[in-house]
């Protein structure tokens, strides 16, 4: 466990997080892939954040504004999504709204990989992806295989922190063990189950819950550990109970429901700065 008073960020933040996010319920503003959705959306509730999928580029700079906070998941992009994606960037980076950016199967695809690059130059709280595409956003890989990683997130610490000094923001590389880091400081969350990698989404409903606990906490790197430790337990939880990757996908929304500020305390933190 993270010992209190470390670089900031330590068990008594981690708990003060998720009252925050319990008392606050914030908004998050997703514009996520078409996959996705339902489960984005049912995380956000179990967690008590409000979801918002408001995907059209007439309405997407004006919600992005007075939404708590945004997600942009470049999963299933296309030409009128990556239209709505800027919009509400550029007004989310206006209004001050915090926003995550999640560059799913980046460096496979041309579209994709330009679109966010581009986008990251709007200087995301959080970039949150898993170790390949972490890598590609940061110039120094080509990617993974579709949306699976083929490195791991150690492999990744290096480009993480390239990343993070040109976005002036977190990056979170997911993994067995999820690396956070803020440029200086790294912390690892460990715990979790692997059937989160058999389930559709679970990733990127990881990006909507940093999302509303960057919003909650008001720090990023609080936030984004925050949201991934969150994960890890319930994770945990659920494949106590569950039966296969069927029941532990509701399983795991159950348990995601059940955590509290106090098992925030007993994560599986650690600096590694």
């Amino acid at each position: 466990m993270l010992a209190k008073g470390c670089h900031g960020v330590d068990a008594d933040a981690l708990a003060a997080a998720r009252a925050a996010l319990i008392s606050t319920s914030p908004l998050v503003h997703c514009l996520t892939n078409t996959v996705v959705q339902t489960l984005t959306a049912n995380v956000l509730l179990a967690v008590g954040a409000a979801p918002a999928m408001v995907e059209a580029p007439e309405e997407a700079g004006d919600f992005a504004a007075v939404a708590s906070a945004l997600l942009v998941n470049v999963g299933t992009v296309h030409g009128r999504s990556a239209e709505a994606m800027r919009i509400a960037v550029r007004s989310a980076d206006a209004a001050g709204t915090p926003w995550v950016l999640d560059p799913v199967a980046v460096g496979g695809l041309r579209f994709r990989t330009d679109l966010a690059v581009e986008l990251a130059l709007g200087r995301p709280a959080v970039v949150r992806g898993n170790a390949s595409e972490v890598m590609a956003l940061a110039g120094t890989g080509a990617g993974g295989r579709g949306v699976d990683s083929t490195a791991s997130a150690d492999d990744a610490l290096e480009a993480a922190v390239a990343l993070s000094a040109r976005t002036g923001g977190v990056v979170a590389v997911s993994g067995p063990v999820d690396v956070v880091t803020d440029g200086s400081r790294v912390i690892r969350v460990g715990g979790g189950n692997p059937l989160l990698t058999r389930t559709t989404g679970a990733g990127c409903a990881l990006g909507a819950l940093t999302a509303a606990y960057v919003a909650a906490a008001g720090d990023r790197l609080t936030g984004a550990v925050a949201a991934h430790a969150h994960v890890a337990l319930a994770a945990e939880a659920a494949a106590a109970v569950c039966s296969g990757p069927g029941t532990f996908a509701a399983a795991w929304v159950d348990a995601l429901d059940a955590v509290t500020p106090d098992d925030l305390r007993r994560a599986d933190v650690r600096d590694a700065s």
